[in-house]
């Protein structure tokens, strides 16, 4: 992994930005429509976002779920008015209390990704699902990651590959349901003209594994073993202990 090589800023923040300029925006154009996808038939009464807030915005505004929450290393007015602070591998939140997790891009820069997937474990009620993008280095963009050595977003951070990222998965205990690749043009701003557009069915049809960025939605299982919580059962708090304030511990993202 080589780190980002900035202290004082937040890596997802960064990318909110990049998202902003030619290339970024059709990358997150691909992401949000395949997310939009995968989510689409998801029910529940929480859902909690880890970064790239506005990206998503709009996708979540018309989720099914009731609840919408938004989390980052700063905070966000997204629980009854009241500002939530969070780290993605230490989160504020209730054990088995949030039905659908959104890691745009969250493992990518993450100091300890596998600590923040353990979290959303934690968090995840039983069938609950989590959905995570990513960047691929098996790509044209990972291609482009090595020949840079000014690293800046979205070129630093991890390198995690969907086969790394579903065996992680796996290890939790949850099940791979959806994983599809995304974006097959390389990332230049010359080549998203509408001349290109063949590539990404082209892409999508031949060398699916080599695109971009993906997105994976994973199950959380449970064993036999474990009894499921009865229907009547007062459903777990969301935020145990009432409100919580901005937390101040140490960032888990990637930083040199």
């Amino acid at each position: 992994m080589r780190p980002c090589d900035w202290e004082d800023h937040d890596p997802l923040e960064v990318l909110g930005k990049w998202y902003k300029t030619p290339v970024g925006r059709q990358v997150a154009q691909a992401e949000t429509a395949c997310v939009e996808r995968m989510i689409e038939n998801s029910f529940g009464y929480f859902l909690v976002q880890i970064g790239c807030a506005a990206q998503f915005a709009d996708l979540l505004e018309h989720s099914r779920i009731r609840t919408r929450v938004t989390l980052g290393d700063h905070a966000h007015a997204g629980w009854r008015g009241s500002p939530v602070a969070a780290q993605a591998h230490q989160l504020p939140l209730a054990a088995s209390s949030v039905d659908a997790m959104l890691l745009p891009h969250t493992l990518d820069f993450a100091l300890q990704p596998q600590h923040v997937l353990r979290e959303a474990e934690r968090v995840l009620i039983p069938e609950g699902r989590i959905l995570i993008v990513g960047f691929n280095p098996f790509s044209t963009w990972g291609l482009m990651r090595g020949l840079l050595r000014n690293r800046r977003v979205p070129w630093c951070g991890n390198q995690l590959t969907a086969s790394r990222l579903g065996d992680w998965l796996a290890v939790l205990g949850f099940q791979l349901e959806m994983r599809e690749w995304l974006v097959f043009r390389p990332p230049l701003r010359s080549a998203y003209s509408h001349r290109l557009d063949w590539l990404e069915k082209t892409g999508s049809d031949w060398w699916p594994v080599l695109g971009g960025a993906y997105v994976v939605r994973a199950v959380k299982r449970v064993t036999l073993s474990t009894p499921l919580r009865p229907r009547w059962k007062a459903r777990a708090p969301f935020l145990p202990g009432g409100a919580v304030k901005p937390t101040a511990r140490e960032g888990n993202h990637a930083r040199s």
